[in-house]
C-alpha cells in the first residue's frame, strides 16, 4: 500500500510540474502571436504599398512582354508569346546591335571612371583639413537633377564651349564631344561618372574611416611608404565598400537613360548614344510598342540581376563575407 500511495504521489507531482510548465509557456506563445499579428499590421502599409506599386507591375511587365499592346486601353492586349524576345535577341535586330553594346560600353566607362576617381577623391579627402566642406562639395552633383547637369555640360561640349576653348588656347583643333559618333559615348559616360562621384565619395571614406588606425601606424613603423599602405592595407580592408559601390554604379549605369535624352535628344549621332533604358522608352512612348518596350526591360533586368550575382560571388570567393 505504501509503495502504491508514494508512487501514485509522484505521478500527481509529475503532473502538477507539467501543468505548472504548460501555463507560462502558453502565456508566451499567446504573447509572440499577438506581438506577431501587430507587427504584421504595422507593416501592412509598407507591404501594400511594395504589392501595389513593384510587385503586381513587375507582374504586368512581364505579361507585357508576351504581348502586344498599343497602351491606354487593356483591352487591346493581345498575347504573343515570345515573339518580342525572338524579334530583338535575333542577329538582325538593332537592340543587340548598336544598343545592348552600347549600353555595356557606357556603363563599363561610367563605371571605372566613377570608381576610380571616388577612391582618388576619397584618399585625398582624408589627407586634407576640412573634410566635411570637402565631402560636401562633391556630393553637391548628386543633388543637381540630371537636367541641369546634362546642359551645363552639353554648353561645355559645344565648338564654342569652355572645353574646346581650352584646347584651342593650347593649340589643339575643337573636338566634336557630341556630333562625332566615335566620341558621343564616352563624352555622356565622363558626365555620367562624374555626377555620380559624390555618393561613391561618401560611402569610401566612412570605410576608410572604419579601418583601425594602428594597422597603419604598425605600417609605417615597418617601412612602408604611401604606395605600399594603400595597396596592402586601403585597398584590401575597403573591399565591402567597394563591392557596394560597383554594384550600385553598375546598375546606375546599364539603367541611365535621362542623361542621354539632355544630351543628345535622340540617342546620336547615328545610334553611337542610344542606350537599352532610351530604346525602351522610345518604344513605348513614341511608338506605342509596349510589349517590345516590356520584353526590353526583361532582359535588361536579366542582364543587370546576372552582373550583380557574378560581382558578389567575386567578393566572396575573395573572402569577403560581408
Amino acid at each position: 500500500m505504501t509503495g502504491m500511495y508514494a508512487s501514485a504521489t509522484r505521478e500527481a507531482t509529475s503532473q502538477l510540474g507539467q501543468t505548472e510548465l504548460s501555463a507560462p509557456s502558453k502565456t508566451r506563445s499567446r504573447r509572440f502571436r499577438r506581438e506577431g499579428r501587430a507587427g504584421y499590421l504595422f507593416l501592412a502599409p509598407s507591404l501594400l504599398f511594395f504589392l501595389i506599386f513593384l510587385i503586381l507591375p513587375s507582374f504586368f511587365a512581364i505579361f507585357l512582354s508576351l504581348s502586344q499592346w498599343g497602351g491606354y486601353d487593356l483591352t487591346q492586349i493581345k498575347f504573343i508569346g515570345v515573339e518580342n524576345y525572338s524579334d530583338i535577341l535575333n542577329f538582325n535586330s538593332t537592340f543587340l546591335s548598336p544598343i545592348l553594346v552600347n549600353t555595356l560600353v557606357f556603363a563599363a566607362m561610367s563605371v571605372v571612371l566613377a570608381v576610380a576617381g571616388s577612391l582618388l577623391v576619397a584618399q585625398c579627402i582624408e589627407r586634407l583639413k576640412f573634410q566635411g566642406f570637402w565631402r560636401f562639395l562633391y556630393f553637391l552633383p548628386v543633388v543637381a537633377t540630371v537636367v541641369a547637369i546634362g546642359n551645363v555640360w552639353k554648353m561645355m561640349y559645344q565648338p564654342s564651349g569652355l572645353i574646346n576653348g581650352l584646347l584651342n588656347a593650347l593649340h589643339i583643333n575643337s573636338i566634336g564631344f557630341l556630333s562625332d559618333p566615335k566620341i558621343a559615348l564616352p563624352s555622356v559616360a565622363v558626365v555620367q561618372a562624374w555626377a555620380s562621384i559624390g555618393a561613391a565619395v561618401l560611402i569610401l571614406t566612412a570605410g576608410i574611416k572604419s579601418i583601425d588606425r594602428t594597422v597603419y601606424e604598425a605600417a609605417e613603423i615597418d617601412g612602408a611608404n604611401s604606395w605600399q599602405t594603400f595597396w596592402g592595407i586601403t585597398l584590401p580592408l575597403l573591399r565591402p565598400s567597394l563591392v557596394f559601390v560597383f554594384i550600385t554604379q553598375v546598375i546606375a549605369g546599364l539603367q541611365s537613360f535621362a542623361l542621354i535624352i539632355v544630351m543628345t535628344k535622340d540617342g546620336g549621332p547615328v545610334n553611337s548614344t542610344n542606350v537599352a533604358a532610351f530604346e525602351m522608352y522610345q518604344q513605348a512612348f513614341k511608338f506605342g510598342a509596349w510589349g517590345t518596350a516590356s520584353a526590353m526591360a526583361m532582359v535588361l533586368f536579366v542582364i543587370i540581376f546576372i552582373i550583380t550575382l557574378i560581382q558578389l560571388w567575386v567578393s566572396r570567393r575573395s573572402g569577403d563575407d560581408d
